[in-house]
């Protein structure tokens, strides 16, 4: 009777592990098959939304169909991570439209040794972007719990040369100025003149300039090796406003 116990309670066990072992590989095929889908809709997202409106920088394109921009936005959005539109990440934030982040990216003219400031973190997203282009990537978030939750999710997955900070993006962040880019993802009523200050002789700044949740422009200051200034309006565009002090 031990006997026969014995071997009912090693069948129980073997029949635990089976069946654990069943669900796991369920989970990993679900998660292997869901992988698969999204890669399929970014580089349609790409082929479709980025390329055809004139996105030619082969680096930012790669970028673009590298990023996984599911991972930042919620799980309720992740269906529509890739669409052409803007989707909410709380706090009254968004993740831009694709095309914006390819297209301000595109502008700055960056290479694998710049040094790049964005104001306005958000999820991350653009500051992952920017990651696998340049040499480093130092970001501002106002809201600190966008700042905390974009920081662990960039560590995360593996851009590692992005420093987050929370803070009023206004200023910038004046300890590792100059860069060599700065990219600013909220709409200022003016260009902040810290921006100004901390770019580099040579450089350039992305930047959306009008009123709150209206038609603004977004503008591309040129800063030439003198340090003077000039400024071009790019597109017209909409973006949450720059919030803070200032």
């Amino acid at each position: 009777m031990e006997r026969i116990c014995e071997i009912l309670s090693v069948g129980v066990i073997v029949a635990v592990m089976l069946m654990a072992l069943c669900i796991n590989v369920h989970t990993v095929c679900s998660a292997s098959i869901d992988e698969g889908r999204f890669a399929i809709m970014r580089k349609s997202m790409v082929e479709q939304q980025i390329k055809r409106r004139g996105i030619t920088n082969e680096d930012v394109l790669r970028a673009m169909e590298s990023v996984p921009r599911h991972f930042f936005v919620s799980e309720e959005m992740k269906s529509r991570a890739y669409n052409d539109n803007p989707l909410p990440i709380g706090h009254g934030q968004t993740i831009s439209q694709p095309y914006i982040v390819a297209y301000m990216t595109e502008v700055l003219h960056l290479d694998r040794e710049s040094v790049v400031l964005e104001i306005g973190t958000g999820s991350g997203y653009q500051a992952a972007i920017l990651s696998v282009l340049v040499k480093k990537v130092y970001t501002v978030e106002i809201v600190e719990e966008l700042a905390q939750s974009a920081g662990k999710r960039l560590q995360q997955l593996g851009y590692d040369n992005v420093d987050v900070k929370h803070g009023d993006g206004y200023y910038g962040w004046r300890e590792y100025a100059p860069f060599d880019a700065i990219i600013v993802t909220a709409a200022a009523g003016h260009v902040p003149p810290p921006l100004v200050e901390q770019l580099k002789p040579g450089g350039r700044m992305i930047i959306p300039v009008g009123g709150a949740f209206m038609t603004q422009s977004l503008v591309l200051v040129l800063k030439d090796d003198q340090g003077m200034i000039t400024t071009r309006n790019m597109m017209p565009v909409i973006f949450v406003p720059l919030t803070g002090r200032h």
